[in-house]
């Protein structure tokens, strides 16, 4: 293997450092200077040397400015940011040295792998809007936020890049449009104009970057950076959703924030952005592995079938023998699709017990893992849609549907004096309404719909109360803490409830379904609360300076506000009066506490979930009205 000739500037600068660094190769350049890879021979270590060009360290001023932004950006020390191991100046060489980072840029991993999916495009940038945060802290402003600067690092660390730096060189007049290709698709449009720029500036940058790695995209393009740059200053970025349907509607809202063109119009801070990131990923947090796998496999009962066949079958022929009943043919036929199927279902939920989860945490996981199911399909939407998706789609969905069921029903009614006609029928329609279920399953994971209602409806309630009786108590470990405070709270009651005598469980045995309705209801407040809280950081961005519309404005805002209090108010009741509950119920166990006093509390948990749920019903009479 060759190697190619080092140039001029390698050797010359490789005979200047000698004896402190070793340098290996080159690891790029531009007009901002040149990255060598090399070795710091006292504690032979890895490091990326950048290097100032000759040419442009002649000029005293530019030099100066070089070395003392490059120091600045030295001082910062956090755990996303490259840290600087030294700033020097050998001769005609001005040069630092920062640690070498195994792993791709930003821009090679979207060029590379296509976009990031939401959750993990979401952590880069929270941990870059982190890293910025810290170093506006310190008044240092990037200015050249890129995905080239952004480093992901193999053990996958985020990590910020030249800070400082390049608005250095750019910002001394030593540089066309031409040598700075590539810095304009991510430069705000103050400082295209050339004005003073702020953090706010960053905020633009990084919106920017949030766009072209859920996309894959740039929002602005141009065969010459004077187009970029005029772009940049005048057109409206695209929002995002429209490029990056898949994108959940937070997120997507919060990089076209960051795009405004007005920078007062722009997130409060970095960390503001970081926040809001934050809890977009704590929502769409991983699931724990034990309910992943009940989700995807575990609810279904699709791969223990071959357990019907020796009843279905054994009841066949005890029914066709002459010796024996048919009744007892058709019990062991009804057994074998009710009973087998019960008994499995129980034994996984008897698992998923052991694992520490109870029937709370489905509700969650299989909407976790619908809305992830939903992202992945809006990103298989934007490859277009497949030959059959096309042929469906062209007759319609409701037609195959209806038609399958007139094709297939009508048929069989006819078939009672034309048999042919029915075998026809029954074929043409059933492929008819095969095609239109293919179709409806590429759209929506109906079979994850199905069980997700069955788990986290009675009949789940029951198969975890049948499971929880089977198993011993010393079986069971301690209620995990990932689950929201409701869902702990009421799964704490119930498994007090559960180990209560027998004659106390029926005076409180209505205790169950208040729990479960409380849960629900606190639930539902809460993501009322999450959108309420959007729309009033949506109206916060629209303020009209036309009079009339801002007063409307103003009374819409006072609206959401009071509904935003009264839904915080009506969530606070739940989970104090489950907490309640909870308490009551080990001072019973304690012997310290009545079931009389339990039984009052459980009135007011009733009027309680009475309010919620009048609140409820106005919020959805008043959708509709809408």
């Amino acid at each position: 293997m060759t190697h190619p000739s080092p140039d001029r500037l390698f050797l010359d600068f490789q005979s200047a450092v000698a004896g402190r660094y070793s340098l290996e190769r080159e690891l790029g350049r531009g007009g901002m200077g040149v990255v060598y890879l090399a070795r710091e021979v006292r504690l032979d270590r890895p490091v990326a040397i950048k290097l100032l060009p000759p040419s442009k360290a002649t000029d005293p001023k530019l030099r100066e400015r070089f070395l003392r932004e490059a120091r600045t950006a030295a001082k910062l020390s956090h755990p996303n940011v490259i840290p600087i191991h030294a700033v020097e100046e050998i001769g005609e060489f001005v040069f630092f040295a920062m640690a070498y980072i195994e792993g791709e840029t930003l821009t090679e991993r979207v060029r590379n792998r296509g976009p990031l999916a939401p959750s993990e495009a979401s952590r880069v940038l929270r941990d870059v809007a982190w890293a910025l945060a810290y170093a506006h802290g310190q008044g240092v402003i990037h200015r050249d936020v890129k995905p080239d600067n952004i480093l992901l690092e193999n053990n996958g660390r985020v990590l910020v890049a030249d800070f400082g730096i390049a608005s250095v060189v750019a910002g001394a007049g030593g540089l066309t449009s031409e040598e700075v290709v590539g810095t304009p698709e991510f430069m705000s449009p103050e400082q295209a104009l050339g004005e003073v720029v702020d953090a706010r500036s960053d905020l633009y940058s990084l919106g920017l970057v949030g766009f072209f790695a859920l996309s894959g995209t740039l929002p602005f393009e141009g065969e010459k950076a004077t187009e970029v740059l005029a772009k940049q200053v005048t057109e409206p970025a695209p929002p995002l959703a429209s490029v990056a349907p898949g994108v959940p509607r937070r997120i997507a809202q919060a990089i076209d924030r960051c795009l405004s063109k007005d920078r007062d119009d722009r997130p409060e801070g970095t960390s503001v952005l970081a926040d809001q990131l934050s809890r977009a990923l704590e929502q769409r947090r991983e699931l724990p592995l034990a309910l992943r796998v009940f989700v995807k496999r575990g609810a279904r009962f699709d791969d223990a079938g071959a357990l019907l066949y020796p009843f279905v079958l054994l009841g066949a022929v005890v029914a066709a023998s002459p010796i024996t009943s048919v009744a007892l043919g058709y019990g062991l036929f009804a057994a074998g699709i009710t009973l087998v199927p019960a008994a499995v279902l129980i034994q996984r939920a008897r698992r998923l017990l052991k694992a520490g989860f109870d029937h709370g945490d489905l509700e969650v996981a299989f909407k976790a893992e619908l809305d992830r199911d939903r992202e992945e399909r809006a990103g298989g939407r934007r490859l277009g849609p497949s030959w059959l998706e096309r042929i469906f789609k062209s007759i319609g969905l409701g037609g195959f549907i209806s038609g399958g069921l007139h094709l297939t029903v009508v048929p069989l009614l006819v078939g009672v004096f034309v048999p042919e006609a029915a075998l026809i029928g029954f074929s043409v329609g059933m492929w008819g309404m095969t095609g239109a279920l293919i179709l409806l399953q590429r759209r929506r994971d109906v079979d994850t719909e199905f069980w997700g209602k069955v788990w986290a409806g009675r009949i789940g309630r029951w198969l975890f109360k049948l499971a929880r009786a089977v198993t011993p108590s010393r079986a069971l470990p301690a209620s995990l803490t990932h689950r929201p405070t409701e869902l702990a709270l009421g799964m704490a009651a119930e498994q007090l409830y559960e180990s209560l005598p027998k004659e106390t469980r029926n005076q409180l045995r209505d205790l169950p379904d208040v729990v479960h309705r409380l849960e629900q209801d606190a639930q539902k407040m809460r993501a009322r609360l999450e959108e309420l809280q959007e729309a009033l950081a949506d109206a916060d961005q629209r303020v009209s300076p036309d009079p009339a519309i801002a007063a409307r404005h103003d009374r819409i805002v006072a609206d959401l506000t009071a509904e935003r209090d009264l839904v915080q108010q009506r969530l606070k009741d739940a989970v104090a009066a489950l907490e309640t509950i909870r308490l009551n119920l080990l001072r019973l166990h304690a012997g310290t506490g009545t079931v009389q006093s339990l039984t009052t509390d459980l009135g007011l948990a009733r009027e309680i979930a009475g309010e919620i749920g009048r609140h409820v019903e106005g919020l959805r009479e008043a959708e509709e009205a809408l």
